[in-house]
């Protein structure tokens, strides 16, 4: 059976293609190149899906005698990725990059291809499972056995098909393990460090990236409070995502934060850290999973950030493409743009994109 091996030129999808071919799987390696480091600004280093990640892709897949390609999909990554993390933040909201590139790039794109090359699966260093209930027939995406890397939240966007086609051999597997078997195995990216940052923002700087990328110069406005008075004047409303409290340039009897962007009147609202505590979030272009629908209002877990620990809610399905998530208990710095995705156990019920906080 032929695989399409996603190599990003880390441990993890190197490990990944070695798994595959342990399973005699007859197995392909493609690098997607999604932009060129010089026209963004960057290194050459030190940046996923770079030159040198390219490189190092190379050699693995030399040393796994395995074909190896690179694909160029640079003007899907502007239109999808790049184009949309700038638009959300014009709009006031705090995008996901790396979730919209597992979906529109790393699962829509390299399937397609997949299909083109007679390939059955693509396989990727995610960790996450993937298993089929019996019961109902649905592909299930589960959370990694090594909960520390689990990579769950970013992968709920995932559909029945592209479920039938995906492996992700390191799901079952701990961190220390995947090390172990590329220094075994002499892979060049044994030692290499995990990509932490946004792969086209590197330095972590997104309002200089956004205004260098286009051209453009994003007015000053208010900085207020929720009664409307004014403190200051900030520097663009780009500049700010909701729960930020330093670089405000305010001083205030007691500590603010960002509470809340308008960007249609271009002000920034500010408030004391309890005000950022809301209940409720309305989810927009919703994916269910583990269900085709939420018939009555489901109690579950659910997160609203890659990092927080899930917390108890009640979720109720508005319409096909929109879920109600009413938390047991506030939740601090919800933020639009950000994704809300919902657990049972270990099984992700599915999730959706934030694009409404509420108090109720």
């Amino acid at each position: 059976m032929k695989a399409l091996i996603a190599m990003s030129g880390g441990v993890d999808s190197s490990v990944a293609a070695y798994m595959m071919k342990k399973n005699n799987f007859e197995c392909e390696g493609v690098t997607m190149r999604l932009y060129e480091n010089e026209d963004l600004g960057c290194s050459r280093f030190h940046t996923c899906c770079s030159s040198k990640d390219i490189e190092d892709a190379s050699e693995v897949a030399f040393n796994l005698d395995m074909p190896y390609e690179v694909i160029d999909y640079t003007a899907d990554f502007r239109k999808n990725i790049i184009d949309k993390f700038i638009k959300v933040y014009e709009n006031g909201g705090t995008p996901n990059p790396c979730l919209d590139c597992n979906r529109y790039m790393k699962f829509e794109k390299l399937l397609e291809e997949a299909r083109k090359r007679g390939a059955e699966y693509i396989v990727t260093g995610h960790y996450a499972r993937i298993e089929k209930n019996e019961n109902t027939g649905r592909y299930l995406l589960k959370k990694a056995l090594d909960d520390t890397k689990d990579q769950s939240y970013v992968l709920y966007m995932l559909t029945q098909d592209q479920l039938k086609h995906i492996c992700f051999p390191l799901g079952s597997m701990k961190k220390t393990e995947v090390r172990e078997i590329a220094l075994e195995k002499g892979f060049v990216n044994a030692r290499k460090h995990d990509s932490q940052d946004i792969c086209f923002v590197p330095d972590g700087d997104y309002s200089a990236f956004i205004s260098q990328y286009t051209g453009k110069k994003y007015p000053c406005g208010d900085f207020i409070l929720s009664d409307g008075t004014k403190l200051g004047e900030h520097k663009g409303i780009i500049s700010y995502t909701v729960g930020q409290r330093k670089g405000l340039g305010i001083a205030y009897k007691k500590p603010l934060y960002v509470k809340e962007i308008n960007p249609v009147e271009n002000k920034v609202v500010l408030g004391d850290n309890e005000e950022l505590f809301r209940k409720t979030v309305i989810l927009k272009d919703i994916n269910l999973i583990s269900v085709p629908k939420i018939e009555v209002p489901m109690h579950c877990n659910a997160k609203i950030r890659y990092r927080q620990t899930e917390q108890p809610a009640t979720v109720t399905q508005i319409d096909d493409n929109t879920l109600k998530v009413t938390f047991d208990m506030p939740q601090r710095a919800a933020t639009v743009g950000q994704a809300g995705v919902l657990y049972d156990g270990d099984v992700v019920i599915g999730g959706g994109t934030i694009m409404e906080v509420r108090d109720e």
